[in-house]
């Protein structure tokens, strides 16, 4: 059975009396001369939540019981492969050497993880077929900002600086237009087929002498796979133009096909999404970047590189045309550990294998689905997907009244995550589904099931799923309030709760 809803939940700040503390910290023992100076002192203590340990902890404990992750449960959330962490990665990341290594050590004393984090370069290399790495960039959106100025820097470098447009889909991730733009270029969209993909006559008219590449995933955000890419390729590379992939989709294709033999020049890779470090919470993420001979002169500072005559790995800083530094110190090492853990742990025969049963699942999920009335395929029922579909709830939100939203609120209450909905925006009442290679045909059969019994409850009654979910600590949020009206501190909380302003 589901837990009731409990819809006032405290905030720690509203828990204990004052007085109460849960630790004391030893008195300052620093020499005067060290103190902060008179004038960047605070004037008022801090106002601090004022609790014993006991009521701290089952506060925190009591959260982490709510929160819903791919350790509790199914996580069918579309183009984000929420895939399962396996422990062992976990246990790398944490040992002792690892955890006390520190940024600012002398080179020689850090040789193993050097040796490691090249390792990873190599074989990253490898599986993209671009064997120039940096594991700089700490997120898959920096990782694009990254590729992207790697690209406009090597116009730059050969004169071609009124090249500033960058041709994407209408199909394309969120984060691929931003990205565009931070790296100082222009996005120019062209349309896609009624069947999903690139529309090829678009794509020629959008390309001239001001174009820079083109940025594009593959197989695309509905799942599907760009067959084209290799007449792209040409059609971008006679304009003089550069290809990016972006590999948040390479889940599905890894060790089976590589983007640099499609004819990319540049990638990066969701270390989250595919070699399966922890995704979401807001970091610490990491990305890699991948790219050829003609883009390796513009990696950013510092390299890792290995000298074989001496047998020691060391920080190249001696790269004049470099990008120059795009994150501190060399990324966030502890989630390129997990990856490498990972990536030794299958070999290449198991990465392939993760491709096959991630396509797997992903087709078995959305043709089942697509079987439940009020759903279809988006756009060309006929065309497999590979590691993610997109279903409609067109005909259930004409028929019933009740849109896709609704009904991703309504599997919330029987345990399942919600997919992503509205997403990509060429489908309409969009529901994208993958459910990784993690989950086993019972558990998507459950999940169907419980999707297909959800929708039955919803005809019977629209609001049953209008006011989905039902059994959750936190019910429908009201998402244009909170955007308006941001509650970022206790202080502007309190401040609002007091003027009775506040609407939880």
């Amino acid at each position: 059975m589901y837990r009731q809803a409990k819809w006032d939940e405290p905030l720690i700040f509203e828990l204990g009396k004052a007085g109460r503390r849960a630790h004391l910290p030893p008195r300052c023992d620093f020499p005067k001369e060290f103190h902060i100076p008179e004038n960047m002192r605070r004037t008022t203590p801090p106002e601090l939540p004022e609790l014993h340990e006991g009521e701290v902890m089952r506060h925190y404990v009591h959260l982490s019981q709510q929160n819903y992750c791919v350790d509790s449960g199914t996580y069918p959330l579309g183009s984000c492969t929420m895939k399962y962490n396996p422990k062992i990665n976990e246990t790398v990341a944490r040992m002792e050497k690892m955890m006390y290594l520190h940024p600012d050590q002398p080179v020689e004393t850090v040789q193993g993880i050097l040796e490691v984090l090249y390792e990873l370069q190599i074989a990253l290399g490898e599986l993209a077929g671009l064997k120039h790495t940096t594991l700089q960039t700490p997120a898959g959106a920096s990782g694009e900002y990254c590729g992207l100025t790697l690209i406009k820097a090597y116009h730059d470098d050969h004169g071609d600086s009124q090249r500033d447009e960058i041709i994407a889909p209408d199909s394309s991730h969120g984060t691929n237009p931003a990205s565009t733009v931070q790296a100082g270029m222009k996005l120019i969209e062209i349309k896609s087929n009624e069947d999903g993909r690139v529309n090829m006559d678009a794509l020629k008219a959008a390309v001239s002498e001001r174009t820079a590449g083109l940025m594009l995933t593959n197989p695309n955000t509905l799942g599907i796979f760009e067959k084209d890419i290799i007449e792209m390729s040409s059609i971008v590379k006679e304009a003089g133009g550069l290809l990016y992939y972006d590999g948040a989709n390479f889940n599905a294709i890894v060790g089976k096909i590589r983007p640099g033999d499609m004819g990319y020049d540049v990638l990066h890779f969701n270390l989250h999404k595919t070699f399966s470090t922890p995704h979401g919470g807001g970091g610490p993420g990491a990305a890699s970047v991948s790219c050829n001979d003609l883009l390796e002169p513009y990696l950013p500072i510092p390299t890792i590189d290995y000298d074989k005559d001496k047998d020691f790995y060391y920080y190249n800083y001696d790269r004049p045309k470099s990008i120059g530094k795009v994150h501190g110190y060399y990324g966030n090492t502890a989630i390129a550990l997990r990856a490498y853990a990972y990536i030794a742990a299958l070999g290449f025969q198991g990465l392939k294998d993760t491709a096959e049963h991630a396509v797997l699942t992903a087709n078995y999920a959305v043709r089942q689905l697509e079987k439940i009335e009020g759903f279809r395929l988006s756009h060309t029922s006929s065309i497999p997907r590979k590691h993610e579909g997109v279903l409609e709830a067109v005909p259930f939100k004409t028929n019933y009244g009740v849109d896709g939203m609704d009904i991703a609120k309504m599997i919330i209450s029987r345990g399942f995550h919600a997919p992503t909905v509205y997403f990509p925006l060429i489908a309409h009442e969009a529901w994208m589904v993958e459910p990784t290679e993690n989950e086993n045909k019972d558990r998507i059969d459950q999940y169907v099931q419980a999707v297909s019994e959800e929708m039955e409850k919803a005809k019977a009654d629209p609001d049953y799923g209008h006011d989905a979910p039902k059994w959750t600590s936190v019910g429908r949020i009201d998402s244009a309030w909170s955007v308006r009206n941001l509650v970022v501190s206790y202080k502007i909380y309190k401040e609002k709760k007091e003027k009775g302003e506040f609407v939880p």
